[in-house]
Parts: structure tokens; sequence; C-alpha cells
């Protein structure tokens, strides 16, 4: 286990770990100030498919946090890296939103979203633009044996009311409708990690992986052989260690002790 002070690569989940829905957690401003002033890089990652970019960079603007494209890791970009690896050319249904359809078209991946013959993918995101339609076609498709990827096992998405049914609870669904399960993409799968140290050119000593979810963001550093921070300011408990024998290398209450430990320890 390398030391904290060692860290230059900082991967962090958003929603739980650095803000909830509209507030920005304490310290976060100061922490990604600190990781520049060591020549380091702060990736923001994220398991959400149902928006672009362009979103998260207008909202960490409403924050006071200024981003650019360079400075996220979607579960769209490791799924488009996937299709382009393992099933290139294939025609892809999406089920999904307009916008991930949308960074699909850009990254040149044949896709449709009728249920047309010549499908060969069955590829399904967080969709907030459901309808039984969809359920309908993947069920379909599913039976008639097309591949089945998803971006994300997420069960829920955390809303300022509560939470809603992410891509995997839908998976979970159309698991019990066919009997098929998907090849996940996201988080807690090692992808993610892979691309980004692909990108920045980091080693796997120098990363560090920092998530309120263990089952999504702290198994998705684990698998990927890399330290993570477990913080407790979202869905996380401690208890969930012992339910999901996932052991973080840290546990912290906070990004602010993250902050606080990285500035003591200089």
């Amino acid at each position: 286990m390398a030391e904290l002070k060692d860290k230059r690569l900082f991967l962090l989940d958003m929603d739980g770990t650095i803000y909830l829905s509209e507030t920005l957690f304490d310290k976060v401003p100061e922490f990604l100030d600190y990781v520049k002033k060591i020549g380091g890089k702060s990736l923001f990652l994220t398991n959400n498919s149902s928006k672009g970019v362009e979103d998260y960079i207008a909202k960490m603007q409403r924050l006071g946090i200024e981003t650019t494209r360079e400075d996220f890791l979607t579960s769209v970009d490791a799924t488009i890296a996937y299709l382009k690896e393992h099933l290139a050319g294939k025609k892809c249904y999406v089920f999904g939103t307009r916008s991930f359809c949308a960074q699909l078209q850009e990254a040149g991946i044949p896709i449709t979203t009728e249920r047309e013959d010549d499908v060969e993918v069955l590829l399904c995101g967080f969709d907030t633009e459901l309808t039984f339609q969809k359920l309908e076609d993947a069920c379909i498709l599913l039976n008639r044996g097309v591949e089945f990827v998803a971006t994300n096992p997420d069960w829920v998405c955390p809303t300022w009311y509560g939470s809603v049914p992410d891509c995997g609870s839908v998976c979970e669904m159309l698991h019990r409708a066919t009997g098929r399960r998907p090849k996940v993409i996201g988080k807690p799968q090692p992808e993610m990690v892979y691309l980004a140290l692909q990108r920045t050119g980091f080693t796997a000593e120098q990363a560090v992986m920092v998530g309120d979810r263990l089952y999504t963001d702290i198994a998705s550093g684990v698998n990927a052989g890399i330290d993570t921070v477990f913080v407790l300011s979202g869905e996380g408990v401690e208890s969930d260690i012992d339910e999901y024998n996932i052991h973080p290398t840290w546990v912290m209450t906070h990004i602010r002790e993250l902050y606080r430990r990285l500035e003591e320890n200089k």
C-alpha cells in the first residue's frame, strides 16, 4: 500500500463524494487546488450514462468549480472503448436517453432506437426516458440472442427526493423476464480505472479511487488493483464493508478528512 502523500491521480466519484444534489461539500475546492499544486490530476468518474459531460461541466460551474471535458471519464466513454474493441461495427439498439444516443453517434457507433432485424447488440444505460415499448423491444431482442451490454450496474440513482431505479434495476427486470444478464462496463468493473491510467499516464501505484459506494466505486478500484478511499458522506455506511466483503484501503468520513490528511502529510 502506497502512502497517501505519494498519490497523484485522484479518481473521484461525484454525487455523494464531492457534492450532494446542488450542495458542494466542504473543502472540495481546496482539495482540488492541492492536487494541482503537487502536479497531480483529479478525474471525475461517473456511471451515469443519461447525460453528457457538458451537463456535468455546467453543474460543476454552478457549484463554483471550473472543469473541462478532459476532467471527466464516464461509463459511456468506457462503453464506447469496449464496443470498438470487442463489438466493432455491430449495430446497437440503444436502451437509453437521447443524450446517450448522441454520444454514441458522435463516437461512430452504429445505433438504432428501433427493433430492426440487423440489430446485434442491446445496449442498456440509465434511462430517464424509459417506456414500456423499450422494455418489450429489449425482451424480444434478448430472446433473439443478441449481445447484451450495460453501462453500469447501479441499483438506484440518488435524487433530491430519494432514489430512482438505475440501469442495474432495469437489467435485473430484463433478467427476470428473459434469463439474460449483461456484460457490465462501468464501476465496479476495472475498465474505467484502466482507461483513466491510460489517458493520464500515471501508474496504478500513484492512483487512488475515492467514492461513497462500496459495491461500485471502491470495488472498481479493488478490481483494478489500486488503493481506495471509502467516504461516508453519501450512500455507503461502514457496516457495508462486512456486508459486501469489500475492503477499502482507507475509510474517511468526508473528503474534508482526505484533504486534511494530505495537508498534514505533505
